[in-house]
């Protein structure tokens, strides 16, 4: 993970120090509740595995936790275009849908995750939505490589398992990838669907703007891991905002959900990360409740 924050380092010198106040009380989760995540976790894990195990949903330890899983779709190359595939959970009774992470042995990724400037999105793929709205480019074009193909096996999925229940969940990049995902399959499904994003290690995907639509319209949790640096690039004072819903684990073990965007109590990433060198790459990968990213 050397190279991700090297690369990160390339557009942020210095974190800016958050500005604002926590709004409310920071909780802890509940063991019960933190263990309501691990199926998601280990399909986020999946994420990272080729399209051809996911699709015969083969895939070592990431596959034999959620052995009830229905594979319908998988794509990507693991270099040029992040793996994903998509499927049907019959306990959740959900589609789950995942993209792969940053791999550090694959180059292309390490390039998208440092090509940082905020854009606008693209108005084919996310008809009606403001253009104040902008995210990170290299982000945008990872999602849009594969979206038409995510949109159409989500859509198989909730047919031939008649569900209206979309799950998205994803590490690092692949986090991001399933943020936007996040934004644009509502655009395109049928009305009524309910949808739920659960990313780690989740980098700063868009603007204030871009942040705000996220709180108005989604159900996001992601959850940070210790002093992982990721979540904290790109820089706010480059104009990226986290979205609320931040779930930071503690070097105590303890899970503490952090209100409002970017909180910055000690208790939430910002603050237990305010620079990027007081951050420890190997938190990256987790464990997170015990699970470690990778196929």
């Amino acid at each position: 993970m050397a190279s991700i924050v090297a690369a990160l380092l390339l557009a942020s010198a210095v974190q800016a120090s958050p500005s604002i106040s926590a709004r409310q009380s920071i909780t802890a989760l509940t063991t019960t509740q933190i263990d309501t995540f691990t199926p998601y976790t280990y399909y986020a894990s999946a994420g990272y595995c080729t399209n051809t195990q996911t699709l015969a949903w083969d895939c070592g330890t990431n596959c034999e936790a959620n052995p009830q899983f229905k594979p319908v779709a998988s794509g990507g190359n693991g270099d040029s275009v992040q793996y994903w595939f998509v499927g049907y959970d019959p306990n959740l009774d959900t589609v789950i849908v995942s993209h792969q992470g940053t791999d550090p042995s694959e180059i292309l990724p390490l390039i998208t995750d440092a090509d940082f400037f905020l854009t606008n999105f693209d108005s084919t793929l996310f008809p009606g939505l403001s253009s104040d709205i902008e995210a990170h480019n290299g982000f945008l074009d990872a999602q849009a490589s594969t979206a038409t193909d995510v949109l159409a096996a989500v859509e198989s999925a909730m047919s031939t398992y008649s569900t209206k229940s979309v799950t998205l969940v994803g590490h690092s990049l692949g986090a991001a990838i399933t943020l936007l995902d996040s934004v644009y399959l509502p655009l395109w499904l049928p009305a009524g669907t309910t949808f739920t994003t659960i990313g780690y290690g989740l980098p700063r995907v868009g603007n204030q703007a871009f942040a705000n639509y996220v709180d108005a319209n989604l159900h996001l949790t992601h959850i940070n891991n210790e002093e992982d640096p990721i979540p904290i690039c790109p820089g706010m004072f480059l104009g990226f905002v986290h979205p609320a819903g931040e779930v930071h684990i503690e070097d105590s073990g303890e899970w503490a959900a952090c209100p409002g965007q970017d909180n910055p109590s000690t208790q939430c990433i910002v603050g237990d990360v305010p620079e990027i060198y007081d951050g420890d790459e190997s938190d990256h990968d987790g464990p997170y409740n015990g699970i470690e990213m990778g196929c």
